[in-house]
């Protein structure tokens, strides 16, 4: 208890505490030392806990016609002079039963809130291990989500504190084994009190978990600096002639992910997740600088163009027992690294190495939701870089798409030593496709540059397209419609052309005969 809260006890005419039907407080319990002879105390019993009500309100019901009772029990009070201390466990505002009070009587008397200590506090202390370090954010999360809310959010968090458990402890222990954080999820059990007890979340027995009990992911700072001085003296060991490290054959893996098309905004919770557990991050560095950075973590950045080297790299640091992250923008199986990874995983000596790929938002995703739905039927997702395939081949798939009436999403369109395949492609197009057809110009999607038109497939200009440029070229059902102006203002910061345009496909294809007429 703090020195200010011990002051308000013993100056209060008034002490109320929230118990339960049995009548015993732990806020009260204590507090006790510093009551004294001459207060009066104010019991205020819960109607119900954890059991069922018959109240025709149900639960909720029930709780709010006790907040509401309540409240005016300590209205009375105030009204006739007197001074209220409220007891709360731990803070009076962090999941307390206090603020319920708060809210109905702060605006009527002169009200001070003393800050307590919080049990996600108490509990760090117990454990002797820091809660959250440097850039770390901590997630405080209740136990009542549900599984699958639960299981996203510790996927993505950094430091994660789970209050609430008792009932709900089976369902945060499943939570915390599908997002791969059970193994280091502590537990605290009645922190700083009598009976306290602590461990390892996975030994704990669920029937004996009661209420006022924490499950705890503390920092990861620490880990990953343990980690990363190990592989520097693996990495001394190898200079100096010892061979392969000792570290070959340990439990490493290579984890595949992708960034969206810009920044942490598109990442999804399963990937934070991984790209904060990994101990080393490899991939393109443009790419790297898209990701959060965790302390403890080393960076491997590299050039765009040596996908088979990057992959080789980090097969090898997780052959070493290493946590590898391999980072590519977009999804990872589209154009990126996946297969690079998975390719050099097929061969020896990485056949071992566990390698996982986690989806990401793919660019041609991206650029559809931006104008709306041209991706709503039946689509073709082409490359026209012909840095790895001839571009006969690439002319001869473009054709067939487009013969099939298929929606054309164009990746890699152009670059500086790439400018002409834009061109080419719209001639091919052109050969199966009306020139008003509407194509989707996407430029650096999420991303601060990002700039979006429609324009008609006859008018596409070669000039405006680069390599941060995804296409959409519409097929003979695709639908475009100029709305009302905006101030090209999105609620993400970024802009678009001034007139919006939306695009769509429609999700019904005409009859035989009735495409013949169109």
């Amino acid at each position: 208890m703090t020195v200010r809260a011990v002051k308000a006890i013993a100056e209060a005419d008034v002490v109320a505490y929230h118990s339960a039907r049995h009548g015993r407080s732990i806020a009260r319990s204590i507090a006790s030392r510093y009551l004294r002879a001459g207060q009066v105390e104010e019991a205020l019993v819960y109607p119900v806990t954890t059991e069922s009500t018959d109240h025709p309100g149900g639960y909720r019901g029930a709780l709010e016609e006790f907040y509401a009772e309540a409240s005016a029990r300590l209205a009375a009070h105030l009204e006739a002079g007197r001074t209220v201390a409220v007891l709360a466990e731990g803070d009076p505002l962090f999941y307390g039963s206090y603020m319920h009070m708060h809210k109905r009587l702060a605006h009527r008397f002169p009200t001070e809130v003393i800050p307590g200590v919080t049990s996600v506090s108490a509990a760090a202390a117990r454990l002797g291990t820091p809660l959250s370090e440097a850039e770390e954010a901590l997630t405080v999360l209740p136990g009542t989500l549900p599984e699958e809310e639960l299981t996203a959010r510790l996927a993505s968090s950094d430091a994660v504190a789970v209050m609430k458990l008792g009932r709900t402890f089976p369902k945060v222990r499943r939570a915390l084994e599908r997002s791969g954080r059970l193994a280091e999820a502590r537990y605290v059990e009645r922190a700083t009190m009598e009976g306290e007890r602590t461990g390892l979340v996975a030994d704990v027995d669920a029937d004996s978990v009661p209420y006022f009990s924490v499950a705890v992911l503390p920092s990861k700072v620490g880990a990953h600096a343990s980690r990363a001085a190990e592989a520097e003296a693996e990495t001394e060991a190898d200079a100096a002639g010892g061979g392969e490290a000792e570290g070959v054959g340990a439990a490493g893996e290579v984890v595949v992910v992708g960034t969206g098309p810009a920044g942490p905004l598109w990442l999804t919770p399963e990937t934070r997740g991984a790209l904060a557990a990994a101990d080393d991050l490899v991939g393109y560095t443009t790419y790297l600088d898209r990701i959060p950075r965790h302390d403890g973590q080393r960076r491997h950045g590299s050039d765009n163009r040596v996908e088979a080297e990057r992959a080789e790299f980090a097969l090898e640091l997780a052959r070493r027992g290493r946590r590898v992250a391999v980072v590519s923008g977009g999804d990872p199986g589209v154009f990126a690294m996946a297969t690079a990874v998975v390719e050099a995983a097929s061969e020896a000596p990485y056949t071992e190495v566990p390698v996982r790929v986690l989806p990401g938002v793919t660019a041609a995703n991206a650029a559809a939701a931006r104008v709306g739905a041209p991706l709503g039927h039946d689509y073709a997702v082409l490359s026209l870089s012909d840095r790895l395939k001839p571009w006969e081949v690439i002319a001869e798939r473009l054709r067939a798409a487009a013969a099939a009436d298929l929606v054309v999403a164009l990746y890699n369109p152009g670059s500086r030593d790439r400018t002409w395949q834009v061109g080419k492609a719209r001639e091919v197009l052109l050969e199966h496709r009306a020139p008003d057809t509407p194509v989707v110009v996407a430029r650096d999607v999420g991303g601060e540059g990002e700039r979006v038109h429609v324009v008609r497939l006859a008018e596409l200009d070669p000039a405006q397209v680069d390599m941060r440029t995804l296409l959409i070229v519409g097929s003979s059902q695709t639908r475009a419609q100029t709305r009302a102006r905006t101030d090209g203002q999105r609620t993400d910061g970024a802009r678009t052309d001034g007139a919006r345009t939306s695009v769509w496909t429609p999700r019904r294809y005409p009859e035989p005969e009735q495409h013949a007429e169109a």
